[in-house]
């Protein structure tokens, strides 16, 4: 029984025992010695290889014989475990990597008593590292901020003052045009009294111009040398008819008004140069936009309460013309937008942001409009500049770098700390320099941490246990180093292996063994080493979700999307964590959205890296994965490939077995993807001697009965194909727990036929001897129930496929037989399957028997025609 590499080095007392073995067994010692040897040199190999077969390595081994005697059971166990030894290397390793900084701790710390007077060996400058970060400190403090521009402030603040623009455009779109008449007939002044005045004024206005007892003398007017002098005349005349106007014979108060005796002597002139028609078709319009300009002051009113009114409380928005308002808008998006673009710090004093806005209003606004364009800016600026966190801290930096050390100046001899003093911080900076702190290893933490670690140790044993998974001590070894490596790179940086680990272990064992090595480790590193909370819990949750999917997962491709998975859970809860605490709402946030980032970036890269040595794990620690299974079983590899051309009736034999297999085992709760690969398998060994069995004579003559005619060698070829099935499992390097299949599936099993001719043989020739055990495989019986179940597939396949014409009664029975001898042979003492389990089985197979046994129509016949 040859060993791997890596464990032919680790004794050479095995490979002494192993060839002893070898030789015992070409002598053909007595059964019942070989037994003891077969035992004893399973127990060894048990030692050096930590368990090559999966349950195949047990605590005994069992060897039931039948003999005409009587039945003969021998058993003898040996337990030759190594958990002790793992334990300690276990405690070792993860104290020593976790509490590397116990090794060389300081005697003398700051606080302590000096235990005698130190000065100092030779003259030194020393640097006083407290009084240099202070003043570094200070310098960072002093530097001054780095200020930009927030574009979502300015974007706000372009979007208030557009609304306010808005508004008064509808406010004047309400109004009309203005102004709404021919501005050298009327000027602006007069159109804006005119609009505005009251409805008294209005109709004294009216009444002024219509009943004026002026009339227009067209001819004479024609006869005079200038327009001006018309004007003088009218306007003359006006003013002497006005004086003597009266109302009740008192003076009408509203004609003594400037604006009221300016509009209408300005009717008066135009009344004089055109028609009365046009007269009254100026003041229709007059009167609409008297009508206009009171609905816009309505709207002006019902501002009352919201923000626009304190810019539009005026009515002068509504007495600018057209042609100013468009300027004023125009100039006040231009006066915002330079000041915007220079910025307004947090904290500018009101005076001077007035000052800034009353500058740039008066070269952009006309002059009338400056109150409405200073108000309205002020109203909508806001500061719009915050700190720039990275940029202040490189600033901070390097003010920081610009400070030289403190240094201070010792001289030989001078005294440190005499005897009884207390340490000072200083102090303790001196003797560090001078080396003269005493260091030692700190046994108190070191016991403590060990104390953490065996207890932790312990839970794992504990679990171990009751998942009932017979670890073998190589996959104890590489949960250690996985183990390990989760400390070990922590050491340096904090995006350490917690994706990998919940990856590979996940896969290899299952979700229980990852969450609780992923649960200890997040519970004991804080202890230890010096490591953000946020970070642990982060990274444990990208390992436990890996844990708990990646044994579900049946390809390559689906372990690369849990990955991804793995990656944003590590990244999201980093960014939860973040937000709970309240550091993602700060100036800065976009500095925890890198973080997170770069966590998940890291849970990714890691996950990559345990992609890509799952497959060496597998191999050096002989491992088998839900995708190497179903790699193994691809028809397509070359051991598959042979089986099929070599031996066609053994590889159809094979797939039959295997339905039978797979159904009972899915129906167990079994591994079925090890069944299915372990099946497959299983008869590998025909290919030595493919004529030697009958399924591939293909009905021509059978060699045992033509060539060999003698039971004891046709007995030794039958047994061979599992000796020589084992030499191709490992020559192709199959796992473990697929070569198990070969000689487990036929157990210590009776070479029934043969021994029955050898019996007839004997009772011709007295002189023939007939030992029971030639005829019988060398075992060991089945292990696992996963080849336990490929063992009564196997008997039962041969039977199931002769039958034609029986109903399943009738196959259940002999199912039921089959299985009941195999029982009573003892081949499932060590199996692990039960009574009632049996009979499910049987069950299972009787019915994929019907499935490929079933009715089929009975087609007519028809004569054949001419």
């Amino acid at each position: 029984m040859k060993t791997q590499p890596f464990f032919q080095s680790m004794t050479e007392k095995l490979t002494h025992w192993q060839r002893r073995y070898k030789t015992l067994r070409h002598k053909r010692h007595l059964l019942g010695v070989r037994g003891v040897i077969n035992d004893f040199l399973l127990s060894l190999s048990q030692r050096s290889d930590s368990g090559d077969r999966q349950k195949l390595r047990t605590s005994r081994s069992m060897a039931a014989y039948k003999t005409n005697r009587g039945i003969c059971v021998s058993r003898l166990g040996y337990i030759h475990r190594r958990t002790p030894v793992i334990f300690a290397i276990a405690l070792v390793s993860l104290t020593g990597v976790m509490g590397h900084k116990l090794y060389n701790t300081t005697k003398l710390k700051a606080g302590t008593i000096a235990p005698q007077t130190m000065k100092a060996p030779y003259s030194a400058n020393i640097e006083d590292k407290k009084k240099t970060e202070q003043e570094r400190s200070y310098a960072t403090k002093s530097s001054l901020s780095v200020l930009m521009v927030d574009a979502q402030v300015n974007e706000k603040i372009r979007q208030d003052l557009q609304q306010f623009l808005d508004t008064g455009n509808e406010i004047r779109a309400t109004a009309g045009y203005f102004p709404f008449f021919d501005t050298l007939v009327l000027p602006v002044s007069t159109q804006r009294y005119l609009r505005s005045c009251s409805n008294s004024e209005w109709q004294t206005l009216l009444k002024a111009v219509t009943n004026t007892n002026v009339q227009p003398n067209f001819a004479k007017t024609q006869k005079q040398s200038s327009k001006i002098a018309v004007i003088k005349t009218a306007v003359q005349k006006q003013k002497n008819t006005m004086s003597i106007q009266s109302v009740g014979g008192k003076l009408d108060n509203i004609s003594q008004k400037p604006d009221f005796a300016q509009a209408v002597a300005e009717l008066e002139i135009y009344r004089l140069t055109t028609s009365q028609q046009n007269l009254s078709s100026l003041t229709a319009q007059i009167s609409q936009a008297r009508q206009a300009y009171a609905q816009a002051n309505a709207k002006l009113l019902q501002l009352n309460g919201v923000k626009e009114k304190i810019v539009y409380n005026y009515t002068f928005i509504l007495n600018l013309s057209d042609e100013d308002w468009g300027k004023t808008e125009t100039g006040i998006q231009q006066s915002a937008e330079r000041i915007l673009a220079q910025g307004i710090s947090p904290g500018l004093p009101p005076n001077i942001l007035q000052d800034a806005v009353r500058l740039q209003v008066q070269t952009s606004v006309p002059q009338e409009a400056e109150p409405l364009a200073t108000k309205l800016l002020l109203i909508v600026l806001k500061p719009n500049l915050k700190k720039d966190e990275e940029l202040s801290k490189q600033s901070g930096a390097q003010a920081a770098a610009g400070v030289k050390p403190v240094m201070v100046s010792m001289r030989q001899g001078e005294v440190i700390v005499k005897k009884g003093e207390t340490i000072t911080a200083w102090d303790f900076e001196v003797l560090e320099h001078y080396h003269l702190v005493r260091r030692e290893i700190n046994w108190l933490g070191l016991t403590k941490l060990g104390g953490f670690v065996s207890a932790s140790i312990g839970i794992f044993a504990l679990v171990e246990r009751r998942i009932k998974t017979k670890m073998r001590q190589r996959d104890r070894l590489l949960i250690l180093l996985l183990t390990i490596s989760v400390p070990g790179v922590l050491i340096g940086t904090p995006y350490t292996t917690w994706s990998a680990i919940g990856l590979l272990l996940g896969s290899f064992y299952g979700a229980n063994l990852g969450i609780t090595v992923i649960g200890l480790l997040a519970l004991q590193l804080p202890f230890s080493l010096e490591i953000s909370r946020t970070v642990l819990w982060s990274g444990a949750a990208g390992g436990i979700l890996g844990s708990c999917i990646a044994k579900r997962l049946r390809s390559r491709e689906e372990l690369a999307l849990l990955s991804v998975g793995v990656a944003l859970t590590q990244g999201g809860v980093y960014l939860i964590f973040k937000l709970l605490l309240g550091a993602a709402f700060g100036s800065g946030w976009y500095i925890v959205l890198t973080e997170a980032g770069f966590f998940a970036l890291s849970g990714l890269v890691w996950s990559v890296v345990a992609l890509g040595l799952s497959p060496y794990l597998e191999k050096l620690f002989d491992l088998v994965t839900p995708i190497r299974l179903a790699e193994l079983a691809n028809p397509n590899r070359s051991l598959l490939k042979q089986l099929a051309t070599k031996t066609p009736g053994t590889f159809q034999h094979t797939l039959f077995v295997a339905t039978l297999a797979e159904a009972a085992a899915k129906h167990l709760k079994c591994n079925v993807e090890l069944v299915r690969a372990g099946t497959l398998y299983h008869d590998i060994g025909k290919m030595h001697d493919p004529l030697g069995f009958i399924e591939n004579q293909m009905g021509g003559p059978n060699k045992h009965d033509t060539e060999i005619n003698d039971p004891w060698k046709s007995a030794k070829i039958i047994k061979k194909h599992v000796s020589e099935g084992l030499a191709m499992a490992r020559k192709h390097t199959l796992p473990t727990a697929i070569q198990a299949f070969i000689p487990e599936h036929q157990g210590t099993m009776l070479i029934a036929y043969f021994y029955h001719q050898a019996q007839e043989m004997a009772k011709e020739n007295p002189n023939l001897t007939v030992n029971e055990a030639d005829f019988r495989y060398d075992g060991p019986i089945p292990q696992s129930r996963e080849t336990a179940i490929v063992m009564l597939a196997d008997s039962c396949e041969a039977a199931l496929r002769s039958l034609k014409d029986r109903s399943p009664e009738q196959a259940l029975a002999m199912v039921n037989n089959i299985l009941r001898a195999r029982w009573q042979d003892n081949q499932l003492l060590d199996s692990g399957l039960t009574r009632e389990e049996m009979s499910q089985i049987a069950e299972i197979f009787v019915e994929v028997w019907q499935q490929f046994h079933h009715k089929r129509i009975a087609y007519p016949k028809f004569k054949p025609c001419n």
